[in-house]
């Protein structure tokens, strides 16, 4: 099961990378294309920040917590590996991270591209919905965990 889980995290960066540099490739730093009219547009965004471009500019900060989380997240992996929700959890965790710890470490910024136009939300990619998805999957499976088991 680990080989799986281990072949979904390489899948899922190997795809935030690739929308990554379609984006840069295809669409002007800073432009906009919209996709779906008033739901959702691509934009070309360097964040050198957090989300809302919190903390812009501490890629040092973003490099030890990234460290540090992995780190845990690894551990965690392992000592969840045979039991599927949370090794599904902790997979889209470490792809999201690791997706965007690329593009910190090789560019200093992460690109963003996926604009939601009917609500105020930070400009976010492919590893902020790998994150988001195993966040709420990994808090899901805890509060039903008791149920699932039975």
């Amino acid at each position: 099961m680990i080989i799986l889980f281990t072949l979904l995290m390489i899948g899922l960066i190997v795809i935030d990378q690739l929308i990554k540099h379609a984006i840069v490739a295809g669409v002007a730093l800073g432009a906009t294309k919209v996709l779906v009219p008033g739901v959702l547009s691509l934009t070309n965004l360097q964040n050198d920040g957090a989300a809302w471009s919190i903390l812009s500019g501490q890629q040092w900060l973003f490099t030890i917590i990234t460290v540090f989380a992995l780190a845990v997240m690894i551990y965690y992996f392992w000592v969840f590996r045979h039991y599927w929700p949370y090794a599904l959890s902790i997979s889209l965790l470490i792809a999201g991270t690791l997706g965007n710890f690329i593009d910190r470490a090789t560019q200093g910024y992460v690109v963003d591209m996926f604009q939601l136009d009917f609500i105020h939300f930070p400009i976010f990619n492919f590893a902020d919905t790998c994150l988001t998805v195993g966040v709420v999957l990994l808090l899901t499976f805890m509060l039903f965990e008791e149920r699932m088991k039975k």
